[in-house]
């Protein structure tokens, strides 16, 4: 019974010490606050279309319930890539990866390979490697006057930017945006691009050829620091408000 007792309070006492813990209270602290933010990712990308002043065309990578975007985004022609593997319905479009979707599209085995979008929404694999293909990719296809959007790069913490969404048991729980973030930054070095993130619904990434919306940055990270991005990442990220986004593209 004493040693029952015994392991019952150490791990009572481990339980104590995780939960008040700062960084674990921060992670949950900044996680809520984020939730709370109103503008969300489908508002903005809708006002991006709606700049359009011809036939609009749309289209998402990383769709999982098409519920929770896609369903709700206005343009006159839309297309949806999912490989499936977190919502097994998957009623999108084209059932591959987005590296497979680009690769048939090229080959102009589906769709037209001169087709061109207004907005490319990325949302898929949350790893910078992958993402940063994916603009890759997005880039051949988007419009001179388009957009590219991405979702999740504006991580609260360290621990909702970690590689590992498995590893849950952290300040972040089952909160992930990964390392889009890396990504969104590379091409925030691009001159040649103009990009802004908007301080909602985990940061929502936008990059343009031409309008206006944000120079590139110099203020360089080249092993991409957490610690570093943290303590600059209004100016690595252009991190704006959506009002703000909305008087650069009037």
């Amino acid at each position: 019974m004493k040693l029952k007792q015994a392991s019952f309070l150490k791990h009572y006492s481990n339980g104590k010490k995780l939960v008040t813990d700062k960084y674990y209270v921060n992670g949950k602290e900044k996680s809520k606050l984020e939730t709370l933010k109103e503008t969300s990712r489908t508002e903005i990308i809708n006002h991006l279309l709606s700049k359009a002043t011809k036939e609009t065309t749309y289209l998402e990578i990383g769709v999982r319930d098409p519920s929770d975007n896609f369903d709700h985004i206005i343009a006159d022609k839309k297309f949806s890539v999912d490989p499936g593997v977190e919502f097994l319905e998957n009623p999108v479009d084209f059932k591959m990866t987005s590296d497979e979707f680009f690769d048939l599209l090229a080959d102009g085995k589906i769709l037209s390979p001169s087709i061109k979008f207004d907005v490319i929404f990325i949302d898929g694999l949350h790893l910078a490697e992958q993402v940063d293909k994916d603009i890759e990719n997005a880039m051949r296809y988007i419009k001179d006057d388009g957009f590219i959007v991405l979702h999740d790069c504006n991580p609260p913490t360290e621990w909702h930017a970690r590689e590992n969404y498995r590893f849950q048991q952290s300040p972040a729980g089952g909160y992930w945006n990964g390392t889009t973030w890396k990504a969104f930054l590379k091409w925030r070095y691009n001159s040649s691009i103009q990009s802004c993130c908007i301080d909602s619904d985990w940061g929502v990434g936008i990059l343009s050829k031409t309008h206006l919306i944000g120079q590139s940055t110099n203020r360089t990270n080249h092993f991409f620091e957490f610690d570093d991005f943290n303590a600059n990442r209004d100016e690595y990220l252009n991190l704006i408000s959506f009002s703000e986004l909305k008087n650069l593209l009037i």
